[in-house]
This record gives structure tokens, C-alpha cells and sequence, in this order.
């Protein structure tokens, strides 16, 4: 672990213009290490350097199959240095060892998916008639700014960076004040990879100076964010100021409907994963359980065992996903998620298990269950990204999807059940843009995700991810006759 990391602008580790930022181990609640802050003209020299490599047509001259090459090289690299990163990863995130190398794999694996896609981006011929040929084209919108969140941050910036280059944009990143360190393996990647100094840069910033700048900034002209709504909404303002088009992966309170039929043994590994992997600190986390009344009880039975079980403390000595769960990722958010459980609890909800903060150094809040919970209570509509569950009680399928829809969120939904038709009703009529049936988080990179309402707009993975990172061109052709 190096004490101090820098940031990375032009093909260079530079200090930053304003001074540096504290990492904290969230396992421990100890400085980890010292960060490299951008500066606004650290901003400018960033994007005037994508702006030079863009100019410069070095990834737009290139054969698609020869920029896909290289994009697969970046994912590549970070499997070979997949036993040096995970446990920084683990350290600056609170993670597990296994969550973190997991992390590591996931973000290596967007670089062969999108490398493989480089070839398949394709325009199409429009028939007008004998004396025209038409036909469209895509073009890469220039300089993408991506603004990555703490919670998954190589993976999140491999989700962005991958179709930026694919398409051939070049890209400023800002990383996570809290988790930057990681980010430094991108620099060695883009690098292994062959990509000229100011493809990608990479800074560290505070996000309402430096981040703010960057999304506001003249030369950036597409934009990547994943994080909370408050955010997203000045980054869309700033973004509309500048007519420059956005991707907004937002918050989620994301509901699984849970029908009389369903698997409990299946349902348990499923809650396992939907609430506790990341210690919740999840955007599309199960946070939400709607129960048929029929089995709610041996449903909040089954729920307590689990967070019973979950053996909780620093990531980096656990190397198994089991029942292990970390450190969430600062005392500021564990103690926001502190004061939501007891205000539930203050409204009725019953805290079956867990909703207290461990007795120890590090940011740890006990696995939680929340049972006898309300629709109107404010637990039951406030994303609290930690690990807490809350259990709702429904009678039919219309009503557990009315209060699978009863947030201004709709990233995810989902249903376990045996019934094709329940599944298909609930797949049908749950607001979001992604719905698992019997198995939370299924999919994968080639699945694509977003969300509704305010859990935001724009797909991210899959191709039409893709398609947030090119401009379309039509080309109309009057044809001569003799």
C-alpha cells in the first residue's frame, strides 16, 4: 500500500493543484492512505488532452477490429494484476476479498465484452427510390466524462470507460473521493494497452469542485454518472446548459414480490446476495421484500436466520462470499443508516434483527431485518444503501405491485414464483428497467440496465450502452442519370 497516489493527466502522475485527500480504511476507521486532488485547471488540462488524442483521429482512423484489441488488453491487465489490486480494493472500500477480486473479474470482463462489440457497430442503407442512396452512420461524440461511484469503483469505470473507447471517444474520468486509489490501475492499463498519452485521464476530486467543473466544462460533450439523485440532477442541469447528453444511473429502492408458491431455499440465497453483498451499499440491492401474507412469517423467520449468520468485519479477512459482510463505507453513511432504522422503529416497524452499529473501530451497522413494515413509513421508500431489509405483507398480486411501485425510484423489481403467469403479470406491470425472476441479479454485462423515474435515464451495459457514447450521421446521396 502506497502512502501517497497521484492523479493521472496526459500520460502523467501529477500531484493535484488542490493539495490531497485523506483515504480512510473503513474496516478499521484509520487513514489508508493520502490522494492526489484535482484542481479546476487540473479539469482543463485533463480534457484539453482528450480533446488533442481526439482531434488527432487515433482511434476513429483505426479498423474497429484494432481498437477492440486494445480495449480487450485493459481487461487483460487487470486480471494479471488481479491478486495486487483486490486487496487495496478491500481496503479503500470495506469489501471482502472475495466482493473485492469479484470486482476486479466483473470489470475485466466489460473490456472483452465491449472489445468484441467493436466490430458489430453498424449502420444501416435506407431505400428512397432509384435515384438516392442513403445510408447512416455513427461517430463518436468526442470527450466523455465519466463521474464513477464509491461503491463499485473499478467495475462502474469499466462499465463507461469500455464503451467509451470502443466507440472512440476519448475519456475524463473522476474517480470517488472515498475509494480513487484502485483507479490508478487504469492508467498502467490504458497503457499496457497502447493507447497514446491523454486517451484516458484520471482525477480525483471533490465533486462539487472538481466534478462540478468537469460536467459543466465547454470542451466535455457526453456524460456518465452513477450516484445519488441530488447529484445527478445538477449534473443533468449543468449537462443542459451545455446541450450535452447524458447517462444517469441513479438510486433505487427495488422491490422483490415474494408469491405463496415461491422457493424459500432458493429465496434464502437470494437474500443473502439482494441485501448483504456489498454490505447493501448496492443500487439495485433487494431492499425491499413484498411477502404474500400466507408466508410472510416463515418469510421474516427465514430473513433473521440469514442476518443472524452473517459473520461481520474487515473485508480483508474475509476471502470467502459465505456469510460474510464488511465494512460500510464511512461513519457519515452507517450513521445515516443508524438514524433510519430507529426512526422505523419509532413509526412501528419491528427490528427483528440487527439495526444497531457494531461495538468497533470500523464502519460496521449489524445485518438488519425490518418486519411489520408500512408502505407510508419512511423506511419503506428512503433508499438507505446498507445492509437492511425491510418485509411488507400483500394479499394480491395487484397490491404487492402497487407497493413494488410506490417509490419515485425504478431501477429494478422482481418476483419469485412458480407461476409463469404471476411472473409474467409482475414482470409486466413493475415500473423499472430491469426485472429478475427467481434469481436477484441475474444478467450480466450483456443485459442492459437503467432505470425510470428517478432512478434515472440512459442504458448502461448490454449494446444499447453503446449507443449513449455515438451520434448518429446520415449521408443522402442524389444519384446522376444520363
Amino acid at each position: 500500500m502506497k502512502d501517497y497516489w497521484q492523479n493521472y493527466i496526459d500520460g502523467e502522475f501529477i500531484d493535484g493543484g488542490s493539495g490531497k485527500i485523506q483515504v480512510d480504511d473503513p474496516g478499521t476507521g484509520r487513514r489508508l492512505a493520502d490522494q492526489a486532488l484535482a484542481s479546476e485547471k487540473d479539469v482543463d488540462r485533463a480534457v484539453e488532452a482528450a480533446k488533442r488524442v481526439h482531434k488527432s483521429c487515433f482511434l476513429t482512423d483505426m479498423r474497429p477490429v484494432e481498437r477492440a484489441r486494445m480495449v480487450k488488453k485493459i481487461g487483460t491487465y487487470l486480471l494479471e494484476k488481479i491478486d495486487e489490486i483486490a486487496p487495496i480494493l478491500s481496503r479503500e472500500a470495506g469489501k471482502t476479498l472475495f466482493e473485492a477480486k469479484l470486482e476486479v473479474t466483473n470489470a475485466a470482463r466489460y473490456f472483452e465484452y465491449y472489445g468484441n462489440q467493436a466490430e458489430t457497430l453498424e449502420g444501416r442503407s435506407i431505400p428512397l427510390g432509384s435515384t438516392y442512396y442513403d445510408f447512416t452512420t455513427y461517430e463518436p461524440y468526442g470527450i466523455s466524462a465519466q463521474v464513477i461511484p464509491w461503491n463499485f469503483p473499478m467495475e462502474m469505470t469499466a462499465r463507461s470507460l469500455s464503451t467509451g473507447l470502443t466507440t472512440g471517444n476519448t475519456c475524463v474520468i473522476k474517480t470517488p473521493e472515498l475509494t480513487p486509489l484502485t483507479q490508478y490501475y487504469y492508467a498502467e492499463a490504458v497503457e499496457f494497452a497502447g493507447f497514446p498519452p491523454g486517451t484516458v485521464n484520471i482525477l480525483c476530486g471533490i465533486g462539487n469542485q472538481a466534478g462540478e467543473y468537469l460536467c459543466s466544462h465547454p470542451g466535455v460533450r457526453q456524460i456518465a454518472f452513477t450516484g445519488s439523485v441530488k447529484t445527478g440532477s445538477a449534473i443533468a442541469t449543468a449537462a443542459a446548459k451545455n446541450i450535452v447528453p447524458t447517462v444517469l444511473e441513479l438510486g433505487g429502492k427495488s422491490a422483490g414480490i415474494v408469491c405463496e408458491d415461491a422457493s424459500l431455499p432458493n429465496l434464502r440465497e437470494n437474500i443473502r446476495k439482494g441485501i448483504f453483498f456489498n454490505a447493501g451499499q448496492v443500487c439495485s440491492a433487494m431492499s425491499r421484500l413484498v411477502v404474500h401474507e400466507k408466508i410472510y412469517e416463515d418469510v421474516v423467520e427465514l430473513s433473521q436466520d440469514i442476518a443472524k449468520k452473517m459473520s461481520v468485519g474487515p473485508g480483508i479477512e474475509r476471502t470467502e462470499f459465505a456469510h460474510n459482510m464488511g465494512a460500510m463505507i464511512s461513519l457519515k453513511q452507517r450513521d445515516r443508516a443508524v438514524s433510519i432504522c430507529n426512526q422505523a422503529q419509532e413509526q412501528g416497524a419491528k427490528a427483528v434483527v440487527g439495526g444497531r452499529p457494531l461495538n468497533n473501530e470500523g464502519f460496521f451497522l449489524e445485518p438488519t431485518v425490518f418486519s411489520d413494515v408500512e408502505q407510508s413509513m419512511e423506511i419503506a421508500h428512503t433508499e438507505i444503501f446498507g445492509p437492511v431489509l425491510s418485509i411488507l405483507k400483500y394479499k394480491t398480486e395487484k397490491e404487492a405491485v402497487d407497493i413494488a411501485n410506490g417509490t419515485e425510484y425504478g431501477l429494478v423489481g422482481g418476483v419469485f414464483t412458480q407461476d409463469l403467469d404471476k411472473a409474467m403479470f409482475c414482470s409486466q406491470k413493475i415500473k423499472a428497467g430491469q426485472i429478475f425472476v427467481n434469481e436477484w441479479f441475474a444478467g450480466g454485462v450483456e443485459t442492459p440496465f437503467g432505470g425510470y423515474g428517478k432512478s434515472g435515464y440512459g442504458r448502461e451495459k448490454g449494446r444499447e450502452a453503446l449507443l449513449n457514447y455515438v451520434q448518429t450521421k446520415n449521408i443522402a446521396i442524389k444519384l446522376g442519370h444520363n
